[in-house]
């Protein structure tokens, strides 16, 4: 239980200090970047996978539907609707609509314990104070939404895969499956564009993206995940826009104002909230019998 929250914590943050690193790469063609920055991830950690001996598993048709659904909505239209959503009308919104990741993840995870449930709502409103409203249209509401449902699909068809792949290879399997469904959204928004030599500033920037934010993240997430179970691992989402606050203020980009400090108070009372209710033994984590 405890490795399981500090997993899911430093996964979360990790995920969150992308907005800091996100303006070093700004420039690049952002679904060629998408793609490069997976394909990276991935080489490390199939690599890890031959390094630690853990061969090739075989999966049933239902385990390749979740890793194809898994990769579909939880990395790729998730990362298209992240993008058109910012360029619709910034990243407020969507930053807002995310948000809402813990509440629908206790929700998802079966009949929430009350304690998590209002835990969950509490992180909900701490995140919605962070990011800010903002000022969006319908257009950049539905691809908020569409990104909301493939951060949900990320956690949720991960579930029944960890027991038999693992973290690690789940992560790597995900990614690599990736990397030629974002080349062919590249190829469909830029062309042969979608790629270019990038800066020694872009270059850092992606590998911090493959390294911290893809290989151990995501091998935190789903570490953590199966120990916790979707309701109680999703109310460290609440720490992306925490996350996202801390790093402008250590790079110097922007300085937290009053309602951001308050929201990530909120946020952390919330994910303490939500954690009380495992001393019921309500919302128990997700064991290898149950997936």
């Amino acid at each position: 239980m405890r490795n399981g929250i500090i997993g899911a914590a430093s996964a979360m943050f990790l995920v969150g200090t992308l907005a800091g690193v996100s303006k070093l790469v700004e420039a690049y063609p952002i679904y060629g970047g998408q793609a490069v920055r997976y394909l990276v991830g991935s080489v490390i950690l199939l690599v890890i996978t031959r390094v630690l001996g853990l061969r090739f598993v075989r999966m049933t048709a239902r385990e390749l539907l979740c890793l194809g659904g898994l990769t579909l909505f939880g990395l790729v239209i998730f990362n298209v609707c992240v993008v058109e959503s910012t360029r619709a009308s910034g990243p407020a919104l969507v930053g807002t609509v995310l948000g809402t990741v813990p509440l629908a993840l206790a929700l998802a995870g079966g009949r929430p314990a009350p304690r998590l449930l209002a835990g969950a709502a509490v992180v909900v409103a701490g995140a919605t104070l962070a990011t800010g409203l903002g000022s969006g249209d319908t257009v950049s509401l539905l691809w908020a939404l569409g990104a909301l449902v493939g951060e949900v699909c990320f956690s949720l068809l991960a579930i029944p895969l960890l027991p038999k792949l693992g973290a690690i290879r789940v992560s790597a399997y995900s990614t690599a499956l990736a990397v030629p469904m974002l080349v062919a959204v590249g190829l469909v928004d830029a062309g042969t564009d979608m790629v270019r030599m990038p800066t020694l500033a872009e270059a850092l920037g992606f590998a911090y993206l493959a390294v911290v934010v893809t290989v151990v993240a995501f091998f935190l997430w789903y570490s953590s995940l199966p120990k916790l179970g979707p309701g109680r691992a999703g109310l460290f989402a609440g720490l992306i826009p925490v996350a996202a606050i801390v790093t402008g203020a250590v790079l110097g980009v922007a300085m937290p104002s009053a309602y951001d400090l308050l929201g990530a108070g909120l946020v952390v009372a919330g994910i303490l909230l939500g954690l009380s209710s495992a001393r019921s033994g309500a919302g128990a984590a997700v064991r290898p019998s149950e997936a």
